[in-house]
């Protein structure tokens, strides 16, 4: 059966997410749905489905809905997820959210909460893990490739001049990274921070993060909205007592170097993909094909509870920061 889905803010990034339904086979787009009624009768009219103004006037319309992103935005990026996701869930409608899951933990964790409790998938858009070079390294890391981990070296940064709160780079870019970082390494442990302002800025816009696994690894992130588009948009490197890999820009080349020899081995562009911007088509079909074989609620990929575990890092990270110690978690 084709599942019937609807997208819940139709910026840009929602408006990705409903090209990727409109043209996925076993995908029908239904409705899109934003406050902002000039933005959802353009993509009614764009993507030939049903516009609403308000998600309960959507689901008061009795349109039938088997899935629907949430793309909403708000302070932080995550300031506005909270109610559309809580009324979609409580309507037992499964939700793939953007990231982050919320600027704000409790509405994470009631999220995250509502989800389990009815037992409903709930995914984040968490997109730098869903590549084929990102698959392939996965699993060198559960065959013992690398042998036991021993660190990971996270660099994720873009050019944003947003100025919108202290503490927006850390909320709004990381829980990428802090994700990235998570599906290799597994949980943090403990967290320090120390971070600068850029020139000309009034928010935190470089973050050096380090980190110690509950499996005994240590880390760092190296994070900043004051890069260039020549620095590239992010580099992931994990050593371990056997080798270690290199991904370069989420999906554009992996490299594996063993500890003993010195013959590489490299791949680019694995499963053709490309670019960075692939990304969003790859995450989201996972999140359909998921649904269409009915994977269990608690066995979704890129989890709202994954996104909530990231967003606790970048937490704990600012509370490192402000107090100058290092925070467990």
């Amino acid at each position: 059966m084709t599942l019937q889905v609807g997208v819940v803010g139709v910026g840009n990034i929602g408006s990705i997410h409903a090209g990727v339904y409109k043209e996925h086979p076993k995908t029908e787009l239904v409705a899109v749905c934003d406050i902002m009624k000039e933005k959802a009768d353009r993509a009614a009219e764009k993507f030939g489905c049903r516009a609403f103004y308000s998600v309960q006037e959507m689901l008061d319309s009795g349109i039938r809905l088997d899935a629907c992103s949430v793309a909403t935005k708000g302070e932080e990026n995550g300031g506005e997820h909270f109610e559309p996701t809580m009324q979609l869930l409580g309507a037992g409608i499964p939700v793939l959210g953007e990231k982050p899951i919320s600027n704000r933990i409790e509405e994470g964790e009631q999220m995250v909460a509502l989800a389990r409790e009815k037992r409903l998938p709930y995914g984040v858009n968490l997109n730098h893990r869903f590549t084929p070079a990102a698959e392939r390294a996965k699993r060198w890391v559960e065959e013992g490739r690398l042998g036991k981990l021993h660190m990971i070296n996270m660099k994720m940064w873009i050019n944003n001049p947003v100025e919108t709160s202290p503490w927006f780079h850390l909320r709004a870019l990381h829980p990428h990274s802090f994700d990235v970082i998570r599906y290799f390494c597994g949980d943090v442990k403990r967290v320090a921070a120390f971070m600068m302002k850029g020139e000309g800025r009034t928010i935190w816009s470089n973050a050096q993060i380090i980190m110690e696994f509950e499996n005994g690894a240590i880390g760092n992130l190296v994070g900043s909205y004051d890069a260039g588009p020549s620095y590239g948009l992010e580099r992931c490197e994990l050593v371990g007592s056997k080798g270690r890999f290199v991904l370069e820009d989420a999906c554009e080349q992996l490299t594996f170097y063993p500890r003993q020899g010195i013959e590489t081995e490299t791949y680019s562009c694995l499963g053709g993909m490309k670019a960075f911007p692939e990304t969003f088509k790859s995450r989201i079909s996972d999140w359909i094909e998921q649904l269409d074989a009915k994977v269990p609620f608690d066995q979704i990929n890129g989890s709202g509870e994954d996104a909530l575990r990231a967003q606790y890092i970048i937490e704990a990270a600012i509370r490192s920061f402000e107090t100058s110690s290092i925070v467990e978690l």
